[in-house]
C-alpha cells in the first residue's frame, strides 16, 4: 500500500467552518509575512518561503493558491506556473528554469507545478529517458538540500483526488463556458494513464521526502478541506522556519 492509499478522501468541511479558518489563517499568514519581510516587528528579514504545489489535473491547485495568497499584498508574493519547457529551456539542465523565481530572504514564492515534472509527466509520457528521470531524484534532493541549508522554508504539497472526483470535475469544466479552457485533450489522455501516474507519484514521495523538505499530502476531494489544509500547513511550516532561524514568531493578532 502506498501513501496515497492511506489518505481519507472523505474528509470535508462545512462552508462556515472553511470561511472561519480561511479568515483566521489569512490574518495569521499576513502577520507572518509582514514580519519576515521586515515591515513589522524587529524589522529583521526572515527566511525565504517557497511553496511547491503539485497535484492531479483538476486537483484544486488554482483555488488553493487563490485562498493562500488572497489576503496578502500582491507585491509581497510571487506566483509562477510551469508547463512544458520551451525550446530554449531544453538546452539547459532541467532545474535551470526554476532558479530565477526562487525567493530571497524576506520573500515568498508559490510554484504551480515545479521541478517535479521531471519525475511525473516527463517520466510517464516519455519526455525524459529512464536514465534522466532516474537520476533526477538525487538531483532534486541535492537541489532542495542546498536551498534549505541556505535558510529557505520549503513547503511541498501534493493535492490528491480520487479518480471519480477528477472525472466529475472534468465534466463540469467541459460544460462551463468560462472554465472549458482549463480542460485539454492532454488532460483526458493523462487520465487514461492514471495507474502509471500513481506509481510515479508514490516513487516521487518515497524518494524525495526528506526531513528538511517533507511532502505534505492533501486530501483534495473536498475543495474546502484542501484549501484550509494548504493554508494551515504553510503557516505551521513558516512558524517553524522562523523559530529555526532565530526570528521571533509574533503572537497572533485577533483581527
Amino acid at each position: 500500500m502506498g501513501r496515497l492509499d492511506e489518505l481519507d478522501l472523505s474528509l470535508k468541511l462545512k462552508r462556515k467552518e472553511q470561511d472561519r479558518r480561511l479568515a483566521a489563517g489569512g490574518d495569521r499568514l499576513t502577520q507572518l509575512r509582514l514580519t519576515c519581510a521586515g515591515l513589522i516587528g524587529s524589522r529583521e528579514l526572515g527566511p525565504p518561503l517557497c511553496v511547491v504545489l503539485e497535484g492531479w489535473d483538476a486537483g484544486g491547485k488554482g483555488g488553493a493558491i487563490k485562498r493562500l495568497l488572497g489576503p496578502l499584498d500582491p507585491r509581497h508574493a510571487r506566483v509562477r506556473s510551469y508547463s512544458a519547457p520551451t525550446h530554449d529551456e531544453k538546452r539547459h539542465h532541467f532545474l535551470w528554469r526554476f532558479w530565477e523565481n526562487l525567493p530571497g530572504w524576506g520573500g515568498m514564492a508559490v510554484y504551480d507545478r515545479s521541478w517535479y515534472g521531471r519525475v511525473l509527466v516527463e517520466r510517464v509520457e516519455g519526455f525524459a529517458t529512464p536514465e534522466q528521470w532516474g537520476r533526477a531524484y538525487g538531483e532534486i534532493r541535492a537541489f532542495e538540500g542546498t536551498l534549505v541549508d541556505e535558510g529557505m522554508v520549503l513547503v511541498k504539497l501534493f493535492l490528491h483526488i480520487s479518480s471519480q472526483e477528477q472525472l466529475e470535475r472534468f465534466e463540469r469544466r467541459a460544460n462551463d463556458p468560462l472554465k472549458a479552457w482549463k480542460l485539454t485533450d492532454e488532460d483526458w489522455r493523462n487520465r487514461e494513464r492514471r495507474d502509471e501516474y500513481v506509481a510515479a507519484i508514490e516513487d516521487m514521495v518515497q524518494r524525495t521526502d526528506e526531513p528538511a523538505a517533507p511532502w505534505h499530502l492533501v486530501e483534495g476531494d473536498s475543495k474546502r478541506y484542501a484549501r484550509v489544509k494548504v493554508l494551515e500547513t504553510v503557516i505551521a511550516a513558516l512558524e517553524e522556519g522562523m523559530t529555526r532561524h532565530g526570528l521571533a514568531v509574533p503572537e497572533s493578532v485577533e483581527g
